[in-house]
C-alpha cells in the first residue's frame, strides 16, 4: 500500500508541476493586454483568459492532491 500511494502520488504531483509550469509560461495572458483589468465576471467574453485560469487551478489542485498522497504514504 505505501509503494502503491509513493509512486501514485510522485507520479501525479510531478505531472502536476509540470503542467502547471507550462499553463504559467505558455497560456498566461501577454503583459500590456487587456486581460489585467478583467473581472470574474468577465470570463464568458474572454474565453482564453477563462481557460488559463481553469487550468492554472486544476493543476494546483493536481499539486496539492499529489503532496497530499506522498504525505498519506509516509503516515502509512
Amino acid at each position: 500500500m505505501k509503494i502503491f500511494l509513493i509512486i501514485i502520488g510522485g507520479l501525479f504531483f510531478i505531472v502536476s508541476i509540470a503542467a502547471h509550469i507550462y499553463v504559467k509560461l505558455k497560456l498566461q495572458p501577454k503583459q500590456g493586454s487587456d486581460f489585467d483589468e478583467i473581472y470574474w465576471e468577465f470570463e464568458d467574453t474572454y474565453p482564453g483568459f477563462a481557460r488559463y485560469s481553469r487550468l492554472s487551478q486544476i493543476t494546483f489542485i493536481g499539486m496539492v492532491f499529489g503532496a497530499l498522497l506522498l504525505f498519506l504514504a509516509v503516515i502509512f
